[in-house]
């Protein structure tokens, strides 16, 4: 039996016709790859906000009642936080990266101005830290904001300086000088050692995965180490704090109360936890049961099993995010990536080793996990921000792919 073909039709076994099919299956497998990436950062973002809305359901639920909210209170409030924080990040995940290089300056002095608000009669102290607003009956951490505009900024000046990059002077100023030192006075001007050291690490963050030189890094590493010395020194409440952690909380009727109960409630969950909402420290035994000791009622109403699930979540959102770094674009993709993990990934192992008493206490909740509505927020805006820039790592990476083809 013979076959015609019809006139025109090109051979299907044709160098054309070859190449063609290679490159549909190339372009293929790149969009493959490239949904996997945006796909794992959506998937362990949501999966990490789920467990916190459930677990702040649960760890609040006593104290909000005794506060006249309702078993439902605080969690209602959270949850409002994630339904906007949410559609935030979608948001912002779709806008291309000349957008955070044009406009990085103005939102790190957005991110200013609101900071000074503390200052203000606005301003609201808690628990010795004046680091919050109260605007009617809204209130936020401003600096939860600041962190993520100084990340941005530090990218968009890296880009631009890129031609300097290399001389220390050029790579001090304005990165760390006045940029960095500025916006985190402004919190330690309220006293807020915690986030500052988080801002400190995640302007480190951005500076390595940004590439700039050791030295530089090595003299703003031992600036800020020699800065948290003296911040501890001078103070007689940090130094109580110090000096109580290193005696194993031995006054567990004063500074060693909080570590102490969250220790027996981590000892209470055994491996399986005692069932969810079974939790006996929150019920008033263990302070901030919600937000920065939340990771104790996770232990011991999950067990070690819950546990462990929630540090194998921020591990693997940490290898996701350094795939991103690994196919950004440029030094601003980079270093924002990069700054924002140390943020994020890195806050989260501070608070969970202060709540198994692996480190003193530095008044820092566990991202997308713990209660509280401007930390989920711009946790959620900095998982969108880094969406942004891996869909962009992504075309540029099957620019690079075709270019090769």
């Amino acid at each position: 039996m013979t076959t015609t073909q019809r006139p025109g039709a090109q051979a299907p076994d044709s160098a054309g016709g070859a190449s063609g099919f290679a490159r549909i299956m190339l372009g293929s497998e790149l969009r493959v790859s490239a949904n996997l990436t945006v796909v794992a950062l959506y998937s362990i973002t949501f999966l990490l906000v789920g467990i916190g809305l459930i677990m702040v359901l649960s760890s609040s639920s006593i104290t909000s009642y005794l506060d006249d909210q309702g078993f439902f209170g605080s969690f209602w409030k959270q949850a409002t936080y994630a339904l906007i924080g949410v559609p935030l990040m979608l948001l912002v995940s779709r806008f291309p990266l000349w957008f955070w290089k044009k406009w990085a300056w103005w939102l790190l002095g957005f991110g200013v101005l609101l900071q000074l608000l503390v200052f203000t009669p606005l301003g609201v102290e808690v628990w010795g830290n004046r680091n919050w607003i109260q605007i009617g009956g809204f209130g936020g951490q401003p600096s939860e904001m600041l962190k993520l505009a100084l990340i941005v900024w530090i990218g968009a000046v890296l880009v631009k300086k890129e031609p300097l990059l290399g001389q220390v002077k050029h790579e001090f100023i304005p990165i760390v000088f006045p940029g960095a030192l500025l916006a985190i006075g402004l919190v330690l001007a309220g006293r807020d050692l915690g986030t500052a050291m988080i801002m400190g690490a995640a302007v480190l963050g951005a500076m390595v995965f940004g590439g700039l030189n050791w030295r530089t890094i090595g003299l703003t590493v031992a600036g800020g180490l020699a800065g948290v010395l003296v911040l501890v020194i001078t103070s007689p409440n940090r130094m109580m704090r110090l000096f109580s952690f290193a005696d194993g909380h031995a006054d567990y009727s004063g500074t060693g109360w909080q570590p102490t109960h969250a220790l027996w409630a981590f000892a209470g969950g055994g491996v399986f936890g005692v069932g969810l909402g079974g939790s006996k420290a929150k019920w008033s035994w263990l302070p901030a049961a919600d937000n920065d000791y939340i990771f104790a009622i996770i232990g011991e109403e999950l067990g070690m099993v819950g546990a462990l699930l929630v540090i194998v979540l921020y591990v693997a959102l940490a290898i996701v995010m350094l795939r991103a770094i690994g196919r950004a674009r440029d030094r601003f993709g980079k270093a924002v990536i990069g700054g924002i993990l140390v943020w994020i990934v890195g806050q989260a192992f501070v608070n969970m080793a202060v709540v198994m008493n692996l480190l003193p206490s530095l008044g820092v909740p566990l991202p997308l996990i713990s209660a509280g509505g401007t930390a989920l927020i711009a946790c959620l805006l900095a998982m969108g921000v880094v969406v942004s820039i891996a869909r962009d790592g992504d075309e540029y990476q099957e620019e690079l792919a075709r270019a090769r083809a």
